[in-house]
């Protein structure tokens, strides 16, 4: 019986091994692209870029806390992601009030930056993803995370096809479009998450 516990104790500090190894290795990637991508958005005066860097420091800062929650018990993780959910929520509104103000004076951006950073971006993503993949389903810590990768593939698709649009119509306003769905994408999000956590804190508490 001691044995089988003790193997069980291994199986679960080898499991919090490889999703801090593997949190740690997408932090440092989407830290990386924020900087890129907030740099390029302001040179390129598009509010896709922008929101699609704030998504990589929110991403950043959500894989610091489930860095924390890997090694800790249930209630600490449910509060991780309530905090993640937080954060995503704030993100979502933070992008939709930049698409408003961007719809009252709109600005023409660099259609030819915003596809190549956003190509570069869908790359890294892509890694990211395939990183997480393997961790999606183990607890509602990594599941919050690999909803999070995913939803960066959907919002650099989304900017690819702004830039497409912003070279072919010559108008901020695909560019500006994308800012709003990339909002209403988070905010759908952090509603999941922040379901799941108080899910995850009542059964804490039970």
């Amino acid at each position: 019986m001691s044995s089988c516990c003790n193997d069980k104790s291994c199986e679960i500090e080898a499991l919090r091994a490889r999703q801090s190894a593997t949190l740690r290795r997408v932090l440092a990637i989407n830290a990386l692209m924020f900087v890129l991508e907030f740099a390029s958005g302001l040179l390129a005066g598009s509010i896709s870029l922008l929101a699609d860097s704030l998504d990589m420091l929110g991403d950043a800062t959500v894989y610091g806390f489930s860095l924390y929650a890997v090694a800790h018990g249930a209630r600490q993780k449910a509060l991780a992601a309530l905090l993640k959910g937080g954060i995503m929520a704030g993100f979502g509104l933070l992008v939709l009030a930049q698409a408003i103000y961007k719809a009252l004076a709109p600005q023409l951006p660099v259609a030819e930056v915003i596809g190549g950073v956003g190509l570069l971006a869908l790359l890294a993503n892509g890694a990211c993803l395939a990183l997480l993949w393997r961790h999606r389903g183990e607890d509602i810590n990594m599941c919050s995370v690999w909803l999070c990768s995913r939803n960066d593939i959907i919002a650099n698709v989304s900017v690819l096809g702004a830039a497409l649009m912003v070279w072919w119509l010559g108008s901020a306003w695909p560019d500006i479009l994308v800012g709003v769905a990339i909002a209403a994408l988070f905010l759908r999000s952090a509603a999941f998450v922040l379901r799941g956590a108080a899910a995850g804190l009542r059964l804490a508490r039970a």
